[in-house]
């Protein structure tokens, strides 16, 4: 156990997304962005595809999305209130959609790959909430609508939106959730 390092262990034992509504400016600049995606893409990946791709969401692009949001939540037959909360989603400093991006490979099935681009989601919130950040990590109405997020964010036919990472300046620490009672998650085979 030479190489047990105390701080990630009790990083990892206490990590907490912070909800954008907690979330206040300034965000990461596009140093500290290229930082933290830097880190968030050490992540395993099957024969080295890189199926993902960030679009890093400003202060401008959100305040434009926003209400094209709200119009597109409202054209699906919602009410007033979820595309009033879809489009408050966009307040926080800085998001980076991190997309899947299949890459066409006889020897990595697309489920392996999905699970790199999850990889690479939580990557992102652990590398911000260590680097001091508040983030979470979200889906919502741009990752669920795939017409949204290609004519919005550019996304081409055969990707989708693996998660919305939300990053600023932290305010108020969430209270902890409850957490899995692993013995009744946990199958010992001897």
């Amino acid at each position: 156990m030479d190489h047990r390092n105390d701080a990630a262990l009790q990083f990892l034992a206490s990590r907490r997304s912070h909800p954008p509504k907690l979330l206040t400016g300034p965000g990461p600049d596009q140093t500290q962005l290229t930082d933290l995606l830097t880190l968030a893409a050490r992540v395993p990946d099957h024969g080295k595809l890189e199926p993902w791709r960030f679009i890093v969401l400003g202060r401008q692009a959100l305040d434009a999305l926003a209400p094209a949001l709200q119009a597109a939540v409202l054209a699906d037959g919602q009410d007033q209130a979820a595309a009033d909360k879809a489009a408050s989603a966009m307040a926080s400093p800085v998001i980076v959609a991190v997309v899947f991006s299949p890459v066409n490979s006889p020897k990595v099935p697309t489920w392996e790959q999905m699970l790199s681009v999850g990889a690479v989601c939580l990557g992102l919130v652990n590398a911000a909430l260590a680097s001091g950040w508040g983030a979470a990590w979200l889906s919502g109405y741009v990752a669920l609508n795939h017409d949204f997020a290609q004519a919005h964010l550019g996304i081409a036919a055969h990707e989708r939106v693996a998660g919305m990472i939300h990053i600023g300046t932290r305010t108020l620490t969430p209270p902890d959730r409850p957490r899995p009672d692993i013995a009744a998650k946990t199958r010992w085979l001897p």
